[in-house]
């Protein structure tokens, strides 16, 4: 695999065009009553964005995502429309709540190094104690951050959320019952392939009074998978869990003195690790749909988005 044929970014000037949002993956050109979400092949972790971009990793995200919105639309309306490139998305333009639902069904992740530092309370939600690093909870907890434009975003509880009026009550209401209805199909899709949903989160937004499910959905950039097979093994062991996510990314780069903390510099990513980035996508991608991963022609992946957007934008203009 070539490791210099990547979607790294775009700088497109569509006609009608009326904003551009570079985000940490996506790059995102805003119309009067669409969006079109470019899924680059940049990767970031600890809220910085990393140096190489991992080749395919746009389009394992961007397609799994749609199979996902697609297999909970009966449960909430999502924003998409179409989907011209493997790499793209276009969808209903939506005013996004500023706040990510988190939902957890383990303790892993960030939930588990705060129980660890010896916190029993993550988001106003208490957590027992006695608990090991990657055990299932009696029940999923959801543990919003706020969604912030620049920089890290920050836990906050469901009560700071309604007494700042981040969200209006009714509102968060309907989105906590998305979320775990969400993650209640999550769990039963991952189950199918052998895999545990352990935490994910989602985005909703709003067009006149409708909430919409937005963005990307159980992704290995958004979600955490275990493989089920030996997990209740490992966990009587005291070993680790096989997970098949972006975790290995940030242990990585934890083992190599980077959190994203001031001062710290982002460890070389050489090839070989470019590589192997780009294959435990395909891997995840193979192993949560059951199909066989076709990569697109990369060969001139900005040409081949700019025409495909293009031609989709001009049918949806012309509708």
């Amino acid at each position: 695999m070539k490791m210099d044929v990547a979607l790294a970014g775009t700088n497109f000037n569509f006609p009608g065009q009326q904003s551009f949002y570079k985000g940490k993956v996506r790059d995102v050109y805003s119309f009067e009553k669409v969006l079109v979400m470019v899924v680059t092949d940049r990767i970031s972790a600890f809220d910085v964005v990393l140096p190489r971009a991992i080749p395919f990793k746009g389009q394992v995200l961007n397609q799994i995502a749609l199979k996902m919105l697609q297999a909970t639309s009966d449960i909430v309306p999502n924003w998409v429309i179409s989907s011209p490139d493997p790499n793209v998305t276009i969808g209903k333009k939506c005013d996004p709540f500023k706040v990510e639902m988190v939902i957890r069904g383990y303790l892993s992740g960030h939930a588990w190094r705060e129980y660890k530092a010896g916190r029993r309370e993550v988001c106003g939600v208490k957590l027992p104690e006695g608990l090991k690093e990657n055990d299932k909870f009696p029940e999923p907890i959801i543990t919003p951050t706020t969604k912030a434009s620049h920089g890290h975003d920050e836990d906050i509880s469901r009560e700071e959320i309604l007494s700042r009026g981040i969200v209006s009550e009714s509102d968060y209401i309907k989105m906590e019952e998305y979320t775990r209805a969400i993650y209640k199909r999550g769990t039963e899709i991952a189950k199918k392939t052998g895999l545990i949903l352990v935490d994910t989160k989602y985005e909703f937004g709003k067009s006149g009074d409708q909430i919409f499910l937005i963005d990307e959905i159980h992704t290995p950039d958004s979600s955490r998978y275990f493989y089920a097979f030996g997990y209740e093994d490992r966990q009587k062991n005291g070993q680790e869990q096989r997970q098949l996510s972006k975790e290995f990314v940030r242990q990585w780069l934890i083992e190599n003195n980077f959190q994203g903390k001031d001062g710290q510099t982002v460890p070389e990513m050489s090839d070989a690790w470019v590589d192997q980035i780009s294959k435990r996508y395909i891997e995840l991608y193979e192993k949560l749909t059951g199909e066989q991963f076709v990569p697109a022609n990369i060969s001139n992946i900005n040409a081949r988005v700019e025409a495909n957007v293009l031609r989709a934008l001009e049918g949806i203009q012309n509708s």
